[in-house]
């Protein structure tokens, strides 16, 4: 079901990265075991939108490990094609970068400085990275070196930094502006915060004073299309990056691309829009994962809360679309969902997905020390870049 009023001016004109321009200025935010090109298509499927996948390493993606070519898999109708990349070696990120270009397998690539996660951070990258300024600048110059030859963005995501007391988003982005980066998003939050509290919108704005002339994204606490409007008007970004607020609702992209347009319709869909929609996930899933049911039930299991969040779907149910393992047992259990529930409204809203505390950043031993690399730290940046082999 969908809510319908007039219309208002547009919020925002289309998007425009480097040569790219989307029409509908929101970004879908890479999500490691969310964002395959089966939740692509999903969200596609209801509105506007750069849907980017999952984040894979360049040491991967320069081994080619099938885990690697999977993640960067599009549906030969998804254009552009978005893809995340992840390193902290120069020489490899450069590597990658001109298999993907080269090869033609992206129109996009975006650079992660933003994954808080401690497997990623304690081996120097993601959040903790640009506070090493030289390997920052170092990272994305090596990625527009091989991309731009062939006319394609490199865009920066990132947090605020490490924590309050060790800030470089302002610097890490008129740096990226300076190397060429087609434009910067902010998670504005610190890897410190984690997923935690309230997502600092005064930040991006700071940053979209900082960085002139290229687009500014912002990213955090967006839960609704009116959370987005009020951040463009906040903040003046130039578009949104969402990524938790769509977890269990891919119509949340038809419902942003009509606020961006001036239109105020809204779905509000009843439970059996919503069982529809879970199903046809899992038929995509099944495609993705070539025809391998149990894999693709596997994977989904972990979006039932996000979908049913708000509906009143008893436990023992949840817990039994907690273990599905075919689609004919998916369409079972959902056809004995009480299927005429109207929207439940506000428990159907607001935050999802991981929150969680405020966490102590792992970092390698000593990076705080100095903003400065090391010899040493040159060394073992080198041997974790290494030692990282899957997607």
């Amino acid at each position: 079901m969908t809510t319908t009023a007039s219309a208002s001016p547009r919020v925002l004109p289309p998007l425009r990265i480097g040569p790219l321009e989307v029409d509908t200025p929101v970004v879908l935010a890479p999500m490691a075991g969310i964002t395959n090109a089966a939740f692509r298509r999903l969200c596609r499927e209801h509105g506007g939108g750069l849907y980017v996948a999952e984040m894979v390493t360049s040491r991967a993606l320069v081994e080619r490990t099938p885990e690697s070519l999977r993640i960067i898999h599009h549906d030969e109708d998804e254009k552009p094609r978005s893809v995340q990349v992840y390193g902290v070696d120069p020489s490899t990120i450069g590597a990658a970068v001109k298999m993907l270009v080269e090869e033609d397998r992206a129109d996009h690539i975006d650079m992660n400085f933003g994954c808080p996660v401690p497997k990623v951070t304690r081996k120097g990258g993601g959040a903790v990275l640009p506070w090493k300024r030289d390997l920052f600048r170092d990272i994305v110059r090596a990625a527009v070196r091989e991309a731009e030859p062939y006319g394609i963005p490199v865009t920066v995501k990132m947090r605020k930094g490490i924590d309050d007391d060790h800030l470089t988003y302002l610097e890490a982005g008129r740096m990226a502006e300076r190397e060429g980066a087609a434009a910067v998003a902010l998670h504005a939050r610190t890897a410190a915060d984690f997923y935690s509290g309230t997502a600092d919108w005064s930040a991006i704005a700071r940053l979209k004073e900082a960085v002139t002339t290229v687009p500014v994204l912002g990213n955090g606490d967006i839960w609704s299309a009116e959370d987005a409007v009020r951040m463009v008007e906040q903040t003046g970004c130039d578009g949104v990056v969402v990524g938790r607020g769509c977890q269990g609702r891919p119509w949340l992209f038809g419902d942003l691309q009509a606020a961006f347009e001036g239109r105020s319709e809204r779905a509000r869909p009843d439970l059996r829009t919503v069982a529809d929609t879970i199903y046809r996930h899992g038929e995509l899933m099944v495609s993705f994962f070539g025809d391998d049911e149990t894999k693709a039930m596997r994977e989904i299991r972990k979006h039932m809360a996000w979908y049913l969040k708000g509906y009143p779907v008893g436990g023992d149910v949840r817990r039994s679309l907690g273990l599905v393992e075919t689609l004919d047992g998916l369409r079972a259990l959902l056809d004995s969902l009480p299927l005429d529930t109207p929207y439940p409204g506000e428990a159907a809203e607001g935050a999802r997905g991981r929150q969680g505390t405020p966490k102590r950043p792992a970092c390698p031993e000593g990076w705080l020390d100095t903003q400065d690399i090391t010899p040493d730290l040159e060394a073992r940046l080198r041997e974790a870049e290494l030692s990282v082999s899957g997607g």
